[in-house]
């Protein structure tokens, strides 16, 4: 069966996309996988980046002996999706992005970073703590929001992805979008999906950016009929 990588988002873990998987695994081969510091992996003095989140991914690769596989990333594992589409094309068959923030600049950066708040998540949303905790581990969550606030301001300051690098990417892509999605907009979508040279672009309806909101049966469905 044709391999497919499922990868999560930012402060995520591979067990978010669970449902994703048992909906696709009938069809594809399903791998996943937890981005370095994410779902109980070590935390590292590493900054956390898109390029390593990508040679994570390459080396997972190495590790299972797949030469090239088709990739789907939610939010920010559509980002490392696309990147790897970029820089390495020979690994990636197609790539299927949802939720995935494309514009980032130092406004953007520093709206977003006051949602990775440790100390504001314990004290005004403690059930979301709880979670992270558990999804984390226990001792390092707050270090994994802590370097993620560090990356995102780094890409405010220095988008990792540039407008030319979309036009060089010649890998099939599909960008889709929640219509309800608060955090990523249709116009930043659709000036990614214009520029890139082979791509389909999707809306899902009544959908917001949490993957847990997201309807599972009319994805798998679109991404099958994609990778199809």
């Amino acid at each position: 069966m044709q391999p497919l990588l499922l990868l999560h988002g930012a402060i995520g873990a591979a067990s978010q996309l669970q449902p994703l998987a048992d909906k696709l695994k009938t069809d594809f081969s399903i791998h996943t996988l937890d981005f370095s510091g994410h779902g109980g992996r070590s935390v590292t003095d590493e900054p956390f980046s898109i390029a390593l989140f990508a040679g994570d991914v390459l080396r997972f690769m190495k590790e299972q002996q797949i030469d090239k596989i088709s990739v789907f990333g939610y939010s920010m594992g559509g980002y490392v999706g696309m990147y790897l589409a970029r820089y390495h094309p020979e690994k990636i068959s197609k790539v299927i992005t949802l939720a995935t923030k494309y514009h980032w600049d130092e406004t953007i950066a520093a709206k977003e970073i006051q949602m990775l708040h440790p100390e504001k998540i314990e004290q005004k949303i403690p059930a979301f703590a709880e979670t992270l905790k558990d999804r984390h581990n226990p001792s390092a969550w707050k270090e994994v929001l802590k370097k993620t606030a560090e990356m995102i301001t780094a890409l405010g300051n220095d988008n990792t992805l540039k407008e030319g690098d979309y036009a060089s990417v010649s890998t099939p892509a599909l960008l889709l979008l929640g219509d309800r999605d608060k955090m990523v907009s249709l116009e930043e979508t659709v000036a990614v999906y214009k520029t890139l040279p082979n791509a389909r672009l999707g809306v899902l309806p009544n959908t917001p950016h949490p993957i847990e909101q997201v309807d599972v049966n009319l994805l798998a469905f679109m991404v099958k009929h994609f990778l199809e």
